[in-house]
């Protein structure tokens, strides 16, 4: 029992406990309930300093400063706090001086009632992007506004995403109340005005508190700075505010598949963390996207076998069928089956320097499927400051718009607001590997489930075998005036003497008819290489060789042509020409029209071209003549 004398503080109940009975404060801690929430707003509102005094108060401090602590570990007097919270707030300090906290950070502190897991996210516009990082996975924001400053546009713009991540707990702390003398009307004033903003954005309520971080106020303990306000202190909100996330268990069962674990050939389990729900041994499940269904038979752990398991839990489950399920799948009960569509409307956070490039492929990940994407120009940007609608041709830095987008092939999804898992998405850069953008689906275009492919009785296979040869797509990329139509004119006449069945697309002859209607902007380049590929491939289907002579200048475009074929089948030649001998050349006179300014977007002149890194063939034409690299790539091809 704890002596009824011993203070009622629960950092000295925690202690007395862990001296009586230490088995009893693990499995406390153990089945305390755990919150996960950010601390964001604009430049300089205290984040930091807010974080310090969570940090100190609950006694979970630096190193050096829990060494302090244990000296006494009765009291700690007051002029020992002083110092004590000033110097882990001048190690917060210093790391915002170092640069540190332009990325997310993130602190761990317990109290005797719940564990916390805060991100502290950068205020800078430019980092707008860790925001969203941190606030993905967070069941409450903490948005913090300087009293002194009011409601600024960074306020708003954290605000939106916090609202359109899905984050429903908003705690708006009404910072440095200290500095303004703890003025009622100043605040009364700053949640006005927020709440007017929250209401047009939809958020249907928040919880506005009166703070100092520096000095303490209505952190952990009510202020008499402040007897005009009546509401819980930060910390009592933080330890009784539902978690959302819990409520998950009571959604359908979704388990994204992470991998397949097959440890003998007695064993075969399906493993991944459990998104949302519960599942047990004998439900019947349904994998997507194929539709494959069976029964669970096992629930396992590495502590051993479930009677059930539910969200949150990492498991591997044990079937009774051998269904072909493999990473990037979803198993789901077998009467409430999420979704899989490959079009959708989303709602897209743009997170790179360079703007986004409609119709270029970035990968997109969901859950633990990868596949090819392609973003049109957006519907739609939102201004933060106001809620409008803005028309835009593409995305810049820190733009939120609505667009469409397509996939490569059907995913398995939910709406965003059904659940995150499923729902939220992020888009890389093929050849950089950067994160580009982060996304929201909001549903599915009707074109995408009323289309489907049509089985045809004569194979690719068929067409190939009756012209005695195996598809291929001969890809000629290089600078204008390279050589380019030249050399591939004279690669399909030798195959043609050969008996080969060939086709060729010429990027001059194409713009005539099917891409008469494309300028030479990035976007419509990138849109008359997807076309071009998109042809090449229907040849190829066809059994045909088809040689493609276009200038082709992003590598991207030319990856995503690449994986639309088979494998095998596409052969980049890069005819390798130095820019001033293409110029030199100038037989169209089109460099001469680009360096007078006639002619934009002339590549090599205003617009890059992105050489090939490991093509299957280089032809330097400065040594080699049309003639000679003809011969070569035929005898390459049919060698």
């Amino acid at each position: 029992m704890v002596n009824s004398e011993a203070p009622t503080d629960p950092i000295y109940v925690t202690e007395a406990l862990i001296a009586e009975d230490i088995d009893a404060y693990l499995d406390q801690h153990q089945h305390k309930t755990m919150l996960r929430f950010i601390t964001c707003g604009s430049v300089d509102d205290g984040k930091s300093t807010l974080i310090g005094r969570l940090l100190y108060d609950s006694k979970m401090i630096f190193e050096d400063q829990l060494a302090a602590l244990e000296s006494d570990s009765k009291k700690v007097g007051t002029q020992g706090q002083e110092i004590d919270f000033a110097l882990l707030v001048d190690g917060l300090a210093a790391e915002r001086e170092q640069g540190i906290t332009i990325d997310v950070a993130y602190r761990f502190f317990n109290t005797e009632k719940r564990k916390f897991i805060v991100a502290d996210c950068p205020g800078h516009e430019q980092y707008t992007r860790n925001m969203v990082t941190g606030a993905s996975t967070a069941d409450l924001a903490v948005i913090l506004i300087d009293a002194r400053k009011g409601v600024l546009v960074q306020t708003r713009r954290h605000s939106y995403l916090c609202h359109l991540i899905g984050i429903r707990n908003i705690v708006l702390a009404v910072n440095k109340m200290d500095l303004v003398d703890y003025d009622q009307a100043t605040f009364d004033a700053i949640v006005k005005d927020y709440a007017e903003f929250a209401k047009s954005i939809g958020i249907e309520s928040f919880t506005a508190l009166p703070i100092s971080g520096f000095k303490g106020d209505n952190i952990t303990t009510r202020s008499a700075n402040t007897p005009w306000y009546s509401g819980p202190t930060l910390i009592d909100h933080l330890e009784t505010v539902e978690v959302l996330s819990a409520l998950d268990a009571d959604k359908p069962f979704r388990m994204p598949v992470q991998w397949v674990n097959r440890p003998n050939l007695d064993f075969r389990g399906f493993s991944g963390l459990i998104a949302t729900g519960s599942v047990k041994p004998g439900d019947e499940i349904r994998v997507l996207p194929s539709g494959k269904t069976s029964k669970v038979t096992r629930v396992v752990t590495l502590d051993g076998d479930l009677d059930q398991a539910v969200a949150g839990q990492s498991v591997t489950l044990c079937l009774a069928d051998e269904v072909d399920c493999s990473r990037g799948d979803v198993i789901s009960l077998a009467d409430n089956p999420p979704q899989a569509a490959d079009q959708f409307e989303a709602t897209v956070v743009w997170l790179n320097d360079e703007a986004m490039v409609p119709g270029r492929a970035y990968w997109l990940k969901l859950a633990t499927q990868t596949v090819s994407a392609t973003v049109q120009s957006p519907k739609y940007v939102v201004n933060v400051n106001t809620m409008e609608h803005l028309a835009a041709k593409t995305l810049e830095l820190n733009a939120i718009g609505v667009a469409e987008l397509a996939t490569d092939k059907s995913v398995v999804f939910e709406a965003y607001t059904d659940g995150r898992t499923l729902g939220g998405f992020v888009l890389v850069d093929k050849i950089t590997n950067a994160t580009v953008a982060a996304g929201m689906l909001n549903f599915s275009l009707r074109r995408a489930q009323n289309v489907h492919w049509q089985a045809l009785d004569v194979s690719r296979e068929a067409h190939a075998a009756l012209k005695n040869q195996r598809p291929k797509v001969l890809w000629f990329t290089g600078l204008s005036g390279s050589g380019k139509s030249t050399i591939a004119n004279l690669v399909e006449k030798k195959l043609h003497a050969l008996g080969k069945h060939t086709f060729l697309l010429d990027g001059d002859n194409v713009r005539h008819g099917l891409n008469k209607d494309l300028g030479f902007t990035e976007a419509d380049r990138i849109e008359n290489i997807r076309r071009v590929g998109e042809v090449a491939r229907l040849m190829t289907d066809a059994g045909l060789i088809v040689l493609t002579a276009f200038i082709s200048p992003f590598r991207a475009e030319r990856d995503m042509v690449r994986g639309l074929m088979a494998d095998g089948e596409f052969m980049e030649v890069f005819i390798d020409t130095p820019l001033e001998v293409a110029e030199s050349r100038d037989v169209k006179g089109l460099y001469k029209k680009a360096r007078s300014g006639e002619l934009k977007n002339f590549t090599g002149i205003d617009s890059p071209y992105e050489a090939p890194e490991n093509p299957q063939l280089r032809v330097d034409t400065t040594t080699e003549s049309p003639e000679d690299a003809a011969e070569r790539i035929v005898a390459m091809l049919v060698g």
